[in-house]
Formats: C-alpha cells, sequence, structure tokens
C-alpha cells in the first residue's frame, strides 16, 4: 500500500498519518485513495477500536487538495473533474463522517481547504494552538469541493461560515473553536497525548453504543427531528439484546467497572 498514509496500530487505536509533508500533506489522488482503503481494512478489524488521523512534520495536517494535480483534471472538463477530483474527495470526508468507530482528528499545522474538511467530518478535533485553518478555494476560482460548503455552515451556522468561504482567510485554532470545528486547542508539544486521553475517554465505553451514537448523530442531522428520532429510537432498539448494554446497567447498579465485549 502507498506510503502517502501512514498507519500504526497500537493495541486499540490506529493512527493514520498524511504523509507528504514536502507538498504540506496535500491530498493528491493516492492520497484519497489509500486513506479509503485503510478505513475499509481498519474498520473491519475487531480490534481496532478508534483512529486518530494527523499530519506529518510540524507545518501542516493538509494544505488541501494537490493543486498541480486536479488542475490538470479540470483542463479535461467537468465530467473528468468531477470523477477524478470531487467525487473522489467527497467520497473520503463522507467515508470519514460515516465511519461506524470514533475518528479523532489532530490538527499539527496547516488544516487549508481539504485538509479543512477532512476536519470539519472527524467525529472529535484536538488541534495544536499553531494550527491555521482556511478556506480558500475561491482564490484559485473554484467553491470548496469535498463538503466544505455545507459542513461548516453545519458547525458553525451560515453566516459564519460564508465569511471564511467567501473572503479566503484564514483563522486560528481559537476561532475554530469558538466556530465548533475543534473540541480543544492543546500546546503544540501536547497535541498528540491530548488526541490519546481524549481517545481513553471513549474507549472506556461500549464500542457497540458509540457506533449507535455515531450512526444516530450522522444520519440525523440531516434529517427533520421527526425522523432523527426514528434513528435514535432504532439505534437502541439494536442494542437492547447485546451483552454491553445488559452489562453497562447492571455495572453501574453494582457499582462496578463493566466488562464490554462488544457484542
Amino acid at each position: 500500500m502507498s506510503d502517502t498514509v501512514l498507519c500504526d496500530v497500537s493495541g486499540p487505536i490506529a493512527t493514520l498519518t498524511l504523509n507528504r509533508p514536502e507538498k504540506l500533506n496535500a491530498i493528491n489522488y493516492e492520497l484519497a485513495d489509500t486513506m479509503m482503503a485503510l478505513l475499509d481494512r481498519l474498520e473491519t478489524d475487531e480490534a481496532v477500536r478508534l483512529l486518530i488521523i494527523t499530519g506529518a512534520g510540524d507545518r501542516a495536517f493538509s494544505a488541501g487538495g494537490d493543486i498541480h494535480e486536479f488542475s490538470e483534471s479540470i483542463k479535461l472538463g467537468a465530467q473528468v473533474a468531477v470523477k477524478e477530483f470531487v467525487r473522489r474527495g467527497q467520497a473520503m470526508t463522507a467515508r470519514v463522517e460515516a465511519f461506524a468507530k470514533p475518528i479523532i482528528v489532530a490538527v499539527n499545522g496547516l488544516a487549508y481547504g481539504g485538509g479543512c474538511e477532512l476536519t470539519e467530518a472527524a467525529h472529535l478535533t484536538v488541534a495544536s494552538e499553531r494550527a491555521m485553518f482556511a478556506k480558500p478555494e475561491i482564490n484559485i476560482g473554484i467553491p470548496p469541493t469535498f463538503g466544505g460548503t455545507q459542513r461548516l455552515s453545519r458547525l458553525g451556522g451560515r453566516k459564519r461560515a460564508l465569511e471564511y468561504l467567501l473572503t479566503g482567510d484564514p483563522f486560528t485554532a481559537e476561532r475554530a473553536y469558538e466556530l465548533g470545528l475543534v473540541n480543544k486547542v492543546v500546546a503544540h508539544d501536547d497535541l498528540m497525548s491530548m488526541a490519546r486521553d481524549l481517545a481513553d475517554r471513549v474507549l472506556r465505553h461500549s464500542p457497540l453504543t458509540a457506533a449507535g451514537i455515531l450512526t444516530a448523530v450522522t444520519r440525523g442531522i440531516n434529517m427533520p427531528i421527526a425522523e432523527g428520532l426514528l434513528v435514535e429510537s432504532d439505534q437502541f432498539a439494536k442494542l437492547v439484546p447485546t451483552h454491553d448494554m445488559t452489562e453497562a446497567l447492571e455495572a453501574w447498579k453494582a457499582r462496578r467497572q463493566p466488562n464490554y465485549l462488544g457484542k
């Protein structure tokens, strides 16, 4: 498999590192395809319960799509550009958003364009105090293409999102926190330890329950609330016959730690 994304599995946590530091971890087609293949593999790996995604080097999480590559697709016309560039990027961020296991993004530097869109799609985000975000696509004459017109407005509100979509201006990690794009801003040297600390707090709980919550939120957020509540009810019903739900309830009543089996 391509080394554009590195994968390190330690216990229940898989860390994926975007690995094109000389290109500020720009997302080319090879990187996007490698990410998709790794997500497919890790989703079915029962030993892996949570993913952390970060970038190689100290300068960037990802500076966005690889402009030199996708501009060649654009030269071939809209049909080719949509197939090779837009659909590939949207599939990747949608896969992250709908992933059945929690995904934490650790933003170690620039998160521009597609890097920002990966952050928007992830379930949780920890950002270095040095991190900078931007929706700079307007500067090269295109709208965001990996979901950036949709997710930032849902996270931060229409007018706040449009300020950055229409100006292309960068914004700080603290502003990303205010917009709801980031859960926590930490000292740069503490980034990965804080991401793992957050991971540990998630991993205390049943993986089945976590998956049910992720499904209910991801599917329900784009539905009218009445339909979203049906999704919530369905996820609850699926958990009722499981060992994990029974064990969690019995452990709580007995004031002991639960023993989850993921069944």
